[in-house]
């Protein structure tokens, strides 16, 4: 097998190695990008293809995420990853924790732990790795990956709810969600939210955004009520579909161009938190991106005529 078979062959193990560490679709992609360079550039073949690529993709990876977390700590709003609709890596065996890994609210656990915790933590935890592995990977030595990985465990188990909902319960409390967002319906919605259920939204200052996170289930129903509706006047439709292996929507325009996702965290059978992500170059991997601006001016329009 040719060194481009070989990545190729890899290349999704890498992405999703990438994308847990960085949060970032446009990130990860870069980071495999020149793991390639890197790997098409050496003039020697490694034992084992996949040793060396996963640990160059995480190499480039934590120098991304050092200079990234500069830039997130000045973000306008709150900051989520990146959308994925679809996990290119795929292994049967272990399909629910890798859709619980790279789930949001996973995601920004590990957004508490340091570049170096994070990384051994999905080398090791998520993909498996051995830990002779990770210190290549990390260039640490064993002994002190085995103590990085104590410590993000601790930061994670700490983060975790208490109770998970299995994914058809999720997908039929989600189900239930939409519909009476569709329809506006206050009480409908309040029933599925968790009392102290929390709506984020994330704009990056490039799109209209909420100015502060809505706490509370009556709050946060009674906003997403007074929103959809004026939504559904000027075309704006959506698809139910799982985000980050969770249950969510994709919004879109008249024209079909995506304005934002959304993604529900289900736990105990509520929603506990409704994350929208708007933000435009968070959205453009997944197609042509709607024109926030001008949507959140129709919808004003349309509730004005409606007052």
């Amino acid at each position: 097998m040719g060194k481009v078979e070989e990545f190729e062959e890899l290349r999704p193990l890498l992405f999703s190695i990438a994308y847990r560490i960085l949060g970032s679709v446009g990130e990860a992609e870069d980071a495999v990008q020149e793991t390639w360079l890197r790997y098409d550039a050496s003039t020697t073949r490694p034992v084992s293809a996949k040793a060396f690529l996963s640990a160059t993709v995480t190499r480039i990876a934590i120098d991304v995420l050092r200079s990234a977390r500069v830039r997130r700590e000045e973000y306008v709003g709150s900051w989520l990853p990146e959308p994925l609709l679809d996990d290119p890596y795929e292994d049967p065996a272990r399909a629910a924790e890798l859709a619980d890994s790279v789930s949001m609210a996973a995601l920004l656990l590990l957004e508490r732990l340091s570049p170096l915790e994070r990384s051994v933590f999905v080398l090791r935890e998520v993909f498996g790795f051995g830990f002779d592995e990770i210190a290549t990977a990390v260039g640490r030595s064993e002994a002190a990956c085995r103590q990085l990985l104590v410590r993000s465990r601790r930061h994670m188990n700490e983060g975790r709810p208490r109770f998970e909902a299995d994914r058809q319960e999720q997908q039929e409390l989600a189900a239930r969600f939409f519909d009476a967002l569709r329809d506006g319906d206050v009480s409908g919605l309040q029933g599925l939210l968790a009392a102290d259920v929390q709506l984020v939204g994330d704009g990056g200052g490039k799109a209209p955004q909420l100015a502060r996170t809505v706490v509370g289930a009556e709050n946060v129903a009674r906003l997403l009520a007074s929103i959809y509706p004026l939504m559904t006047q000027v075309d704006i439709t959506f698809e139910q579909q799982e985000v980050n292996s969770q249950p969510g929507a994709v919004f879109r325009d008249r024209d079909g161009q995506i304005l934002h996702i959304l993604a529900l965290d289900v736990l105990d059978g509520r929603i506990q938190t409704i994350r929208s992500v708007i933000n435009p170059d968070k959205l453009g991997h997944l197609g042509p991106v709607a024109n926030a601006w001008a949507v959140d001016q129709e919808v004003k329009q349309a509730r004005k005529r409606t007052q």
